[in-house]
């Protein structure tokens, strides 16, 4: 994306550079000190000295010392209540208010003044205490930002570098100093270097040989420099922080040191300016050098030479130009976008509606999000799959999931595009693996703020100092940072620990780093500004992905204000409450409950309960997105239950209108163009959002997968059928159910034939069609070029061939999906028809055509689908639900045979024909109770003791399921003595 470059060199703040594309035209609404600022600080200051001072000297002088100067006797308690005592009674009750207080404001300014740790609780000082929170606050403002009372934020938006080899920087400071290759069209990037040429000579013919710098200057009381103020003082917006960052990164301080974060700078660096800088504090060499000490002076003309050289050859490394041997923000030239798998792909061409190639960028961009979602559906299709096979819902309707059409089909498709599960995997097993080292160590969770992922890297961001981390984990550029390399990560297996940080979400990207915040760790509200619309797209991206992730074991996700329709994503973990009041009585309950409960244990925070013995059991966070705006009153009582929620495992995330919100720790802000600011905190990410449409079409395919919703009746048509009759012989037959085999075409005899197997299994598998995309992302889930993709298509269309009519046997539908032409079949469709046929047609008023089919499909089985598929090949299979479909569509088939068979008394067809069926689906419980029935038939008893000690002997641990002992008990009863015996 262009990154904004400096203003025209006239001087004028406002500059005359045109807004940059995909950036908001809006500027950062970032508060700065203002007159109000200082009356509200003056105002504080005079209530905390009448409170703190005033009080106890109108005490002292009013009533003196209230109690007793020596020890009182019995004759004291005797004597009679006077006016006088009971105003000395009331005295002491003020004192001791007086007392806790003050406690509270110590409390408060010792949390603020130092910027590590959360503020402590003084017992009973409820509102007292928030009063106190908000008069220093009041204080402090004038002299620090609001960065500086929340323990960690200054460095929450920037840098991992020092952990990083081989990226190439940009402009633009990103998250670690790790700048990844962007989505930029042609158009774009010829207008932002444009654009850039155009203010470097403007620059060039305004200060000819003339070059800014500033000294950072040290601090005023409370009051630090930093780069944001610095570019909101000398250019006039904040957000060109980054350029003078860029302007001056690595290189050699007067201290020794460099500047590799833009959050950390120290008082007397010297900062090379942009050529449109202006204001007071500046220096130009050489013409400005008379004016400052020698010292300084020779300060700067030291630093001035460090950009010749060392910044000279890292210009080209940026891919940006020097002149006058001054450095000059860099426009990255176009270039291929890395996905999710970290393979390179095509960019994409992204439409104004928010879809790529027909289907919704919202997705494509959100791996995380998609395979949480991805997960859930398969998992919700194998249950109703599950339910229907055992007859406990709705017959046999779930047998042929619904296919989906019009926008569920395009979000399937851009779920299948755009998940990332072994990015999901592998954050999982490293977040436990991590938890289990420390356990091992006997070292408690360290506090999260938040997590990047950068190229298969991991990047924790901790409140504050944790000691060493455990292997292979290491400090990253300070010691609130751990970072776990991409090749150390795949070595971690399943651990068996409880989730450590479940409250990890994504919020979006920046350049090619994702940030996950962690919300349950936040010291206090995390608030959320913007149009409505907006808000509501990240409270439903945010809400799916807590309903949805992998990382996670248990939680709770209370939704105020949206999200009623969202619950089907995940019932268990979701609940929707009707208004702001229903949510504080529910919240203040379940406060005081943990607060009890966390005492009771012994344990000062959930961190260190998940890693005792009952982790598995208790501490699972509690999420409140509140979507609608609260009332003062209610916004108060909110801010009150947050300031001590963190270390109690509850977290919120709460819309507001305004910028402001009362005990909003971190504020946050969504643009018009899916951008999320957090100025005070260095972010500026685009955000990962969940339109309203693609959010309906999400709930869609998870209805339309619930038994519970399905329509009544028989079992639904399979989405193909195929011609049974001998006029119906295909010109190209796959066979997928067992050893892959595909008749009437030549077998390719180069290295791109296990691909074209591949994409045609696929392609059999989805008559419905299939995007280009998902083709490319299945056969290459690493990333491929579209080019490689097309190419592939080509070859497999040459490969299949014609019909007679001349008509591509692969062709393209309105839609732009690959389809299969009709005389292209698998045995899958065979299998399919055959049972329907039998089930439903033919067969259904013919018990001898239904004998025949049932037997010819049976015939069709030769093993598990796709049985000799070569490893590491057919990953997508793990996103579709045939391989589970499968079994139990020939369990079905071997059951209805032998009820066929025993019909007619014949145990010993019934018996072959269950056992044909086991071969493909072994673990089906009533395929062995039905087994078990007609060898009862056959009243051979010894071959029935036999069969019941081959079940034994393939149980696991638990043992046989109680309706299979059950069944064992009608027909055998002396089963168990007679498999002891054996055994």
């Amino acid at each position: 994306m262009p990154r904004r470059r400096s203003s025209s060199s006239t001087g004028n703040p406002t500059g005359g550079s045109t807004a940059p594309r995909n950036r908001t035209p809006q500027p950062v609404r970032v508060r700065r000190r203002t007159v109000g600022d200082f009356v509200k600080a003056f105002l504080a200051f005079l209530a905390l000295m009448v409170l703190l001072v005033g009080v106890p000297l109108a005490l002292a002088m009013q009533f003196g010392w209230p109690l007793p100067h020596g020890v009182p006797s019995l004759d004291w308690l005797q004597q009679e209540i006077t006016v006088q005592t009971f105003l000395n009674i009331l005295s002491v009750v003020v004192w001791l208010a007086w007392a806790q207080f003050t406690a509270c404001v110590l409390v408060e300014m010792k949390a603020a003044l130092s910027g590590v740790g959360v503020p402590g609780r003084v017992p009973g000082a409820g509102p007292s205490q928030l009063l106190a929170r908000q008069l220093v606050a009041a204080l402090l403002l004038v002299g620090a930002t609001a960065a500086s009372f929340t323990p960690g934020l200054s460095q929450l938006g920037h840098g991992l570098e020092g952990n990083q080899k081989g990226t190439v920087a940009v402009a633009q400071q990103t998250p670690g100093g790790l700048f990844g290759q962007q989505r930029e069209q042609a158009a774009d990037t010829a207008a932002a270097v444009a654009e850039q040429a155009a203010g470097a000579a403007a620059q060039a013919e305004a200060k000819q040989g003339d070059t800014k710098y500033y000294r950072i200057q040290p601090p005023e009381g409370r009051h630090h420099d930093s780069l944001w103020e610095i570019a909101q003082r000398h250019l006039g917006d904040g957000r060109r922080y980054k350029e003078i960052y860029a302007l001056n990164k690595d290189r050699v301080q007067p201290d020794g040191s460099r500047l590799s974060e833009a959050s950390l700078i120290r008082p007397g660096w010297i900062m090379e300016m942009p050529a449109d800088a202006h204001g007071g504090e500046l220096v130009e060499m050489p013409d400005g050098a008379p004016d400052v000490s020698e010292q300084v002076r020779q300060q700067i003309h030291d630093y001035a030479r460090t950009g010749d050289q060392a910044q000279g050859g890292g210009d080209q490394a940026q891919g940006g130009h020097r002149q006058d041997g001054r450095s000059h923000a860099s426009v990255p030239a176009q270039r291929q976008h890395q996905d999710h798998g970290g393979g390179t792909a095509a960019t994409p061409a992204t439409s104004s509606s928010g879809r790529s190639f027909g289907l919704p960028e919202a997705l494509l961009g959100a791996p995380l999000l998609a395979a949480g979602l991805l997960a859930a559906l398969g998992h919700r299709r194998r249950q109703a799959l599950w339910q229907s096979a055992l007859g406990a819902v709705g017959g046999r309707r779930g047998m042929e999931p619904p296919t989906p059409t019009g926008d569920a089909l395009d979000v399937r498709d851009a779920l299948l595009v755009g998940a990332d599960p072994e990015g999901v995997r592998r954050l999982d097993r490293s977040l436990r693996g991590l938890a289990a080292a420390l356990a091992a160590e006997s070292r408690p969770l360290p506090v999260v703020y938040a997590a990047w992922l950068t190229g298969g890297d991991l990047h924790l961001q901790l409140a504050q100092p944790a000691g060493k981390p455990p292997a292979p984990w290491q400090t990253g550029q300070d010691e609130t940072f751990w970072v776990l390399g991409h090749a150390d990560a795949e070595r971690y297996e399943d651990a068996d620990t409880a989730a450590p940080f479940p409250g990890l979400v994504s919020l979006g990207t920046m350049d090619d780093s994702r940030l996950l915040l962690n919300l349950e760790a936040v010291p206090g509200i995390v608030s959320l500004s913007g149009r409505a619309a907006d808000r509501a797209a990240v409270f439903a991206s945010v809400a799916a992905e807590l309903a949805t992730n992998g990382w996670s074991d248990r939680m709770t996700v209370t939704l105020v204000g949206f999200g009623q329709d969202l619950t089907p994503l995940a019932p268990n973990r979701l609940r929707h409450l009707d208004g702001i009041e229903a949510l504080l009585e529910t919240m203040e309950a379940e406060t005081r409950q943990r607060r009890g409960a966390l005492g009771a244990a012994g344990h000062d925070s959930v961190l260190t309960g998940r890693t005792g013995p009952a982790q598995h059991t208790r501490w699972a966070p509690h999420l409140v997105l509140l979507a609608a705006q609260p009332s003062p009153e209610e916004a108060l009582r909110l801010a009150e239950l947050a300031s001590g929620a963190s270390r109690l495992g509850i977290g919120y995330l709460v819309g507001t209108d305004s910028a402001e919100l009362p005990g909003a720790a971190w504020e946050m802000e969504i643009t018009g163009e899916g951008r999320l600011l957090a100025p005070l905190l260095g972010l500026e990410l685009d955000a990962q959002m969940l339109p309203s449409a693609e959010q309906q079409a999400v709930v869609e395919l998870f209805v339309e997968a619930d038994p519970e919703n399905g329509p009544e009746g028989p079992a639904p048509t399979p989405p193909f059928l195929v011609d049974i009759t001998e006029q119906g012989r295909p010109a190209v037959y796959a066979r997928l159910v067992g050893p892959y085999e595909i008749i009437g075409l030549d077998t390719p005899d180069d290295e791109r034939s296990a691909l074209l197997h591949e994409a045609l299994a696929l392609l059999l598998l989805h008559r419905e069609g299939v995007h280009p995309r998902v083709l490319s992302s299945a056969l290459w889930p690493r990333g491929v070029t579209d080019d490689v993709r097309d190419a592939l298509v080509e070859r497999l269309r040459s490969w299949l061939g014609t019909d007679p009519d001349g008509t591509p046997r692969l062709r393209t539908d309105d839609t732009g999906r690959l389809t299969l032409a009709k005389s292209v079949v698998s045995d899958l469709d065979v299998l399919r028809s055959l049972y329907h046929e039998a089930t439903q047609g033919k067969g259904a008023d013919s018990r001898a055509v239904r004998g025949r089919l049932l037997t010819d499909a049976l015939v069709v089985v030769r093993g598990p689908l796709l049985a000799d598929r070569p490893e590491g090949r057919y990953r997508w299979l793990t996103h579709e639900i045939v391989d589970a479909q499968l079994p139990l569509i020939v369990a079905d088939i071997g059951l209805a045979l032998s009820s066929f068979h025993l019909e007619k008394d014949r145990a010993v067809k019934a018996i072959e024909a269950l056992d044909a069926a086991l071969r493909t689906a072994p673990a089906d419980e009533r395929l062995w109770n039905e087994l078990l029935r007609a060898t009862h038939a056959t009243g051979d008893t010894a071959r029935l003791q036999a069969l019941a000690a081959d079940l034994v002997g393939r149980a696991d641990a638990r043992g046989l399921p109680p309706r299979t002992e059950a069944l064992l008990d009608e027909l055998l009863p002396p089963w168990r003595t007679a498999v002891a015996a054996a055994g």
